[in-house]
């Protein structure tokens, strides 16, 4: 007989039908009996929403009703746990957490300023940078056009708040700096070599429980499609360097790095969400969905660091059809 049934949504839920099935798996192994529904700008055109028990329109999560339509569904669907899957939702929801555990809804993100600093590269950056954690050199574009002959070439060019790798380009000289942007850039120092995410799980009292990465063999839009778990020596001193950095962090994150072919690894973003990836931490044994669900729950937590190193990726592109 089942513990108890939970309801689990999943918002701007898109392409995340692994994810999903990440949780049902969870609820599984916990004899919970699960039901999970989705919310998009466009239901009908989700897999995920598709892949859901019940599914939902609501606006986009820059619309100022966001929020209302969201919690209207949690109170109609007793939900218990939302999972933010976008950078842009992340604030709003983080603003409106209190609203929604009220309601007995507990939204998975972390406090408003743990979301300001993943949402910003350059505050990213310079937060790590304090805390002793590597990362490269990272000026605003402004900053750095002030400075071109401080600079090694080529750089880094990207968005200060943007994510899945949009108009991220390499410039090779100082003359080639964009001069005029539709939204605020950085500069940062190139790198070069193999590139990883690190997903991290925080307990509810602020301990870094699981610490797993992935070599990022190959991205499409942003998001691994080939990925391999490893035991990189540096992940114990990541994880106490993010504690100090960000001792309010809660849950599911993650962070790129690349490995320097001269500079060794370094950080080079953050996420304060599940990451696209993460089916592959799942697979390896570090089951995030799983622990979120037993702290929901009220059971004894389970994290732990014990995941398989090796484990392989390889996804490929399915499809859900009606009519």
């Amino acid at each position: 007989m089942s513990r108890r049934e939970l309801c689990v949504l999943i918002s701007s839920a898109g392409r995340r039908v692994e994810l999903i099935q990440c949780f049902r798996a969870a609820a599984g192994r916990l004899d919970l009996s699960l039901k999970v529904i989705a919310c998009d700008r466009s239901p009908d055109l989700s897999a995920a929403c598709h892949a859901a028990d019940r599914a939902f329109a609501v606006p986009g999560c820059d619309d100022e009703t966001f929020i209302e339509a969201v919690s209207d569904i949690c109170r109609a669907e007793n939900v218990d746990l939302v999972i933010p899957t976008i950078d842009p939702e992340l604030l709003p929801f983080a603003l409106h957490a209190e609203r929604f555990a009220q309601a007995g809804t507990r939204v998975h993100v972390s406090p408003p300023q743990v979301v300001e600093v993943a949402r910003d590269k350059l505050v990213t950056m310079q937060t790590f940078d304090r805390v002793g954690l590597p990362v490269p050199r990272t000026d605003a574009l402004e900053d750095a056009r002030d400075a071109m002959a401080d600079w090694s070439w080529p750089v880094f060019v990207k968005p200060r708040s943007g994510s899945a790798s949009r108009s991220i380009s390499v410039v090779h000289r100082s003359e080639a700096l964009p001069r005029d942007s539709a939204e605020p850039m950085i500069v940062q120092e190139y790198l070069s070599g193999p590139e990883y995410t690190i997903n991290v799980f925080i307990d509810g009292a602020g301990a870094i429980r699981c610490c797993i990465a992935h070599q990022r063999l190959s991205v499409r839009a942003g998001e691994v499609e080939k990925g391999r778990t490893v035991r990189l020596p540096e992940l114990p001193e990541f994880a106490r360097g993010l504690a100090r950095a960000l001792p309010a962090a809660r849950g599911a994150l993650c962070f790129q790095a690349i490995a320097d072919t001269t500079r060794g690894l370094r950080i080079i973003e953050l996420n304060a969400r599940f990451g696209g990836g993460y089916p592959l931490a799942d697979r390896a044994g570090a089951v995030f969905a799983q622990w979120l669900l037993e702290e929901v729950a009220g059971l004894p937590v389970s994290a732990n660091d014990d995941w398989r190193d090796g484990v392989l990726m390889l996804r490929y592109d399915s499809a859900v059809f009606e009519g």
